[in-house]
C-alpha cells in the first residue's frame, strides 16, 4: 500500500493566554487542538467538521504553518515539517495550498487578476520566459473556468463565486499536491457552492490533488468527500468513510450533527438530537469525555475516563465508551 502524502500525529495547538491593562493574570492555555492525528493519502478528499470554535481551522492553520505547532508533527510526503526552519520551509511550501473562506478579503484588491496569479509562478520559479508565464497564467483562466480577457480586471469587478474561482486557480499556480479549503465554500450562495465543489472534484481527478476540506455544511461533505474526521472541543470523536459516517454514526456527538442536516423530504419524520447546555470553554476542556457534558447517553465513566479513539469496525473509529449507540428512531433523540 502506497505510503499517505500527509501523515498528522498527536497534533497539538495550544494559545499562551497573556495579562492586559485590565488583567494582569496570563499563564493559561487555549487548548485549541489538543491530540489529532489522520492521514490523508494522494488524490483524497477527506474532510474536517465540527461545530464553529472546534478546532478545524486551527488543525488547518497548522499543517500548513501558518501557526507554529505546539506539539506532535506533520510529515508531507515523508518529510517531517512542523521543525523546519523558514528557509527549508520555502522549498516546499509550494506543494501545500490553501483556499480560504472569504475570497475577496485574500486577494490584493490592487492587483489585477494577471499579476495575482502570476505571483506564484514567479516565487517557485515555475516559468522560464515571460512568454512561458504568461501561457501558464492564461491556461489557469481555462481550468477554473474563466474567460481569459479577465485577466486584466481587478478582484472587486468578479462575483463572489468568480473570485473563489481566483483563489482556486492562485492555488494552482504552485503546481501543489495537497489543497487546504478552509470553509472555501460558505461564503457562497448554494448554487455557487455546488458549482464550487463540482469545480474542486473535476480538478482532483486532472491533477491527483489531496484535499483537506474544512467545513461545518454535512450536506456539501457528503456529496464530495471519501472519509470524515469530526471535531468536538479539539479532539476527533469520529472518523470513518463517508458512507459509514453517514449510515451509522458511532460517537453520539456526530449523530447530532447528522440530525440537523435538512431533509428535502417534506414527508421524512425523524425526532432531532437536541444537545443541551454550550460547547465548553477550551481553556478549562472538562475531564473524562470532553463530550459528556451535553450527552444524552453519559454515564459515570464517562466524566472521569478520557475515551480512546479507537476502531469500532473496519475504517471506522470512535472515540466513546459506548460499545453502541441506541438505536433510535431517525438517529436522533431528545437529551432528556
Amino acid at each position: 500500500m502506497n505510503a499517505p502524502l500527509l501523515q498528522v500525529n498527536d497534533l497539538k495547538k495550544h494559545f499562551p493566554i497573556r495579562g492586559n491593562l485590565f488583567s494582569r493574570g496570563g499563564g493559561g492555555r487555549v487548548y485549541a487542538v489538543d491530540g489529532v492525528s489522520f492521514e490523508i493519502a494522494r488524490g483524497e478528499t477527506l474532510s474536517l467538521v465540527g461545530e464553529s470554535g472546534c478546532g478545524k481551522s486551527t488543525v488547518g492553520r497548522a499543517i500548513l504553518r501558518l501557526n507554529d505547532v505546539t506539539a506532535g508533527q506533520v510529515v508531507l510526503d515523508g518529510q517531517r515539517i512542523d521543525t523546519l526552519s523558514p528557509d527549508r520551509l520555502r522549498r516546499i511550501r509550494r506543494r501545500m495550498q490553501v483556499v480560504f473562506q472569504d475570497p475577496f478579503s485574500s486577494l490584493n484588491p490592487r492587483l489585477r487578476v494577471r499579476d495575482i496569479l502570476a505571483e506564484p509562478i514567479r516565487n517557485f520559479g515555475l516559468a522560464r520566459s515571460s512568454a512561458e508565464l504568461e501561457e501558464k497564467v492564461a491556461a489557469l483562466m481555462d481550468t477554473v473556468r474563466l474567460p481569459r480577457d479577465a485577466l486584466s480586471r481587478r478582484p472587486h469587478e468578479f462575483s463572489g463565486g468568480q473570485r473563489q474561482r481566483i483563489c482556486i486557480a492562485r492555488a494552482l499556480a504552485a503546481e501543489p499536491d495537497l489543497i487546504v479549503c478552509d470553509e472555501a465554500v460558505s461564503a457562497l450562495d448554494v448554487s455557487v457552492k455546488a458549482q464550487i465543489v463540482n469545480l474542486l472534484q473535476d480538478l482532483q481527478r486532472e491533477f491527483g490533488l489531496a484535499l483537506l476540506f474544512i467545513s461545518h455544511d454535512l450536506a456539501i461533505v457528503e456529496h464530495m468527500t471519501h472519509r470524515v474526521a469530526v471535531m468536538y472541543l479539539g479532539k476527533i470523536v469520529e472518523m470513518a468513510p463517508r458512507h459509514q459516517i453517514f449510515a451509522a454514526p458511532r460517537h453520539p456527538y456526530t449523530r447530532a450533527l447528522l440530525s440537523a442536516v435538512p431533509v428535502p423530504d417534506p414527508t421524512a419524520r425523524r425526532t432531532p438530537m437536541i444537545l443541551k447546555g454550550d460547547v465548553p470553554s477550551p481553556i478549562n476542556p472538562p475531564r473524562g469525555c470532553r463530550f459528556h457534558t451535553r450527552c444524552p447517553y453519559v454515564f459515570e465513566r464517562c466524566r472521569t475516563d478520557e475515551p480512546e479513539l479507537r476502531q469500532r469496525v473496519e475504517g471506522q473509529w470512535a472515540a466513546c465508551h459506548l460499545e453502541s449507540l441506541p438505536e433510535d428512531a431517525g438517529k436522533g433523540v431528545p437529551a432528556e
